[in-house]
């Protein structure tokens, strides 16, 4: 057993909301924490939430927080005699905790054989079968021949799950329904997987069609104990991502929560587990649950569980690393009421939730709101980058049962305000609203089966609502043009003085918006300080007032409401009514993709890295097949012909970065008659 030892400096190995976290942690226990930062994250937050910083390379991932090398010197010069890994990156990277301990620098975390025994999910599946935990059917062999996997899967039988042996997150991970599709989901599984974690293994496993993702939290130190702080459920996610997670899980039975908390701990005392841990189950419409994996580290949703056992895990993970014995026993730890965790991302679930980078030029939360709490790493004014996990906060509620929580997680979500950027906290809104979530107990499957009722265009936004936007906008730009004429020195100016004056000028006017899919066409004429929106042989008459906080104070057809807007490159943000809605100008450059598209070329919408071309210059394709896949923020997206037809021209081959908007290729559709 290590003696024990005292911290006094934490270097915290991560970035963004979770190193912020555990600084807040180590800060309330007297610990000086050191922060360390890529070149892209010099003015992050969770720089300025550390004593003290220090640089460690350029801003890829590979380059700066998945050095090593680099880590441990910080660690040296900086005086640091522990490290916290946090989550992702090096959390669960054996030889980091080995170049730690060989340094004489703790690392929080488990030991080094209980990393390596869990890191394959094939060789921990081996260790579980052996401790009695219940597994999926399925091959965790060391032979990775295609062959040999191609033999497996239809052993199991289809549909079968691809995963990569050597981590999660969802990354190298793949849904095979067909045994024709095989060899391209295993090619596409193992590039992601290499990308990933650096190393291409895979494991196959029948693949249940409506589970549900129970998990349980455990903790174990160097004195014999083990205990478990009760389940979580992860079932809501989107490729294979978790979205929304809640403790404890709903409708599980006693029966098997009982059963399913002993089974984590036999698990974590099979490797002599020390520290926090993760037990992932896969659990069936039947009530019967299987071993997934085991996370050696703390979860991205601790804090639910932190939620309803008032424990501070980050705490207990510090007090064990310094040897010390858990705080509580079992029969001591105890849960009180429910909590909900979502996820916010900056990302476009109107577009498969396609990642976004830019700016953050609004960011607000509910700070105040009883039982609410925030976890983030990015301030307003702050940029979401290409080279990192595109998550802006995590948002928290707890109340005394589920019904508390739920209306207190949908009234958080309706006070969030961000602008800049595509996000998804109107989806989780309506996810967290949908009657079939407030019953409890959906699948893995949810997202999918409810797709068309989460979509932004079956949100019914009110008729007057993307007029109010329009007359946002129009009154931004208005303002603009008073301000600047004022600035030139001449505020008599028909310029500084009328609504919309222009010589010559027609009485109505056209403005397109955007909104996800949908394209909204208004008309409008401006008459005695009101827009005035023509509207299926009607009117509706707005006058609006818009302050410089973002404040809208408008009255429609006589009526008052108050809102609030955030503009962004010719885009709006109107916050109403507990619900945001986000409106992008239709112009030439709002508009470019979609141009370019409709004219033939396709556009990269995003940037990235290409690293497979499936087709060449006079490749015929069928609308839906495969032309490119795209490696952005850690994960594939594959660019499809939007039509039959031809491509006439290919821009860019293998290995290529392309920026957002970049023509990869000219593409001619097939004549119909």
């Amino acid at each position: 057993m290590r003696q024990e030892r005292s911290i006094r400096t934490l270097l915290i190995a991560n970035r963004g909301e979770i190193a912020c976290r555990i600084a807040r942690t180590a800060r309330s226990l007297g610990i000086r924490t050191v922060a360390v930062y890529s070149d892209a994250d010099a003015l992050s937050l969770h720089v300025a939430a550390a004593d003290t910083a220090c640089p460690i390379g350029p801003a890829p991932a590979a380059d700066s927080y998945l050095r090593i090398d680099r880590l441990i010197e910080a660690a040296r010069a900086t005086g640091a005699d522990a490290i916290h890994p946090g989550y992702g990156f090096l959390s669960e990277n054996a030889a980091f905790a080995r170049a730690c301990d060989e340094a004489g620098i703790l690392f929080i975390g488990p030991d080094v054989p209980a990393i390596e025994a869990m890191g394959s999910k094939a060789a921990a599946k081996d260790i579980m079968a052996k401790a009695g935990v219940p597994l999926v059917p399925g091959y965790h062999g060391a032979d990775q021949d295609p062959e040999t996997l191609e033999e497996a899967a239809s052993r199991i039988g289809f549909p079968v799950l691809l995963k990569a042996s050597a981590g999660g997150g969802g990354k190298g991970m793949r849904v095979v329904e067909r045994a024709e599709d095989l060899a391209d989901g295993i090619a596409a599984a193992k590039r992601e997987s290499a990308a990933a974690f650096g190393d291409d293994r895979l494991l196959i496993e029948k693949y249940l069609t409506r589970p549900r993702h129970v998990e349980v939290q455990v903790f174990a130190d160097r004195h014999g104990n083990a205990v478990h702080l009760f389940e979580r459920d992860c079932s809501v996610q989107r490729r294979h991502q978790k979205v929304v997670e809640e403790a404890p899980a709903p409708g599980l039975e006693e029966t098997v929560r009982a059963a399913m908390a002993k089974a984590a701990i036999d698990a974590a005392k099979a490797i002599d587990y020390v520290g926090a841990g993760t037990v992932e189950f896969i659990m069936d419409e039947d009530g019967a649950f299987y071993f997934m994996e085991m996370n050696t580290r703390l979860q991205v949703e601790h804090p639910v569980t932190e939620a309803i056992t008032g424990e501070d895990l980050v705490a207990w993970q510090i007090r064990v690393a310094e040897g010390g014995p858990l705080p509580l026993s079992q029969e001591q730890i105890a849960h009180a009421g429910h909590a909900i965790e979502v996820r916010i991302y900056a990302e476009d679930p109107e577009r498969e939730f396609l990642p976004q980078t830019g700016r953050l030029n609004r960011l607000a939360f509910p700070l105040e709101m009883p039982g609410v709490r925030v976890d983030t790493g990015v301030a307003e004014g702050d940029s979401v980058s290409v080279h990192y996990d595109p998550m802006i906060a995590k948002l928290i509620a707890h109340g005394r049962d589920r019904a508390e929580a739920l209306r207190r997680m949908s009234r958080a979500l309706g006070e969030v305000r961000i602008a800049g950027l595509a996000n998804n906290v109107p989806y989780l809104k309506r996810i967290v609203e949908h009657p079939a979530f407030i019953a409890g107990g959906v699948d893995t499957r949810f997202i999918e089966t409810y797709r068309a009722d989460l979509a932004a265009r079956g949100a019914g936004d009110a008729e007057t609502m993307p007029m109010l936007a329009a007359a946002a906008l129009l009154e931004a730009d208005r303002l603009d043009v008073v301000r600047q004429a004022r600035l030139g020195g001449d505020p008599y100016s028909p310029w500084a003085t009328a609504y919309g004056w222009r010589l010559n000028d027609s009485p109505l006017h056209g403005l397109t918006l955007l909104q996800g899919i949908d394209e909204l066409l208004l008309r409008y004429r401006l008459e005695a300080g009101e827009y005035v929106f023509e509207q299926g042989g009607g009117q509706v008459r707005i006058a609006v007032a818009l302050h410089a906080d973002g404040r809208l104070q408008a009255r429609l057809d006589g009526i008052t409401v108050r809102a609030e807007a955030a503009f962004d490159a010719g885009a709006v943000t109107v916050f109403y009514d507990g619900a945001a809605h986000r409106y992008v100008l239709k112009t030439a450059l709002a508009s470019g993709a979609e141009a370019g598209e409709d004219s033939g070329h396709l556009v990269a919408p995003m940037p990235g890295k290409l690293i497979a071309v499936h087709i060449a210059e006079g490749t015929e394709v069928a609308k839906g097949d495969p032309l490119m896949v795209l490696e952005a923020m850690k994960m594939e997206h594959v660019i499809r012909a939007p039509e039959d037809g031809v491509v006439a021209a290919l821009h860019y081959g293998p290995g290529d970065q392309v920026e957002e908007g970049a023509d990869l290729l000219h593409f001619e559709k097939t004549a119909t008659d």
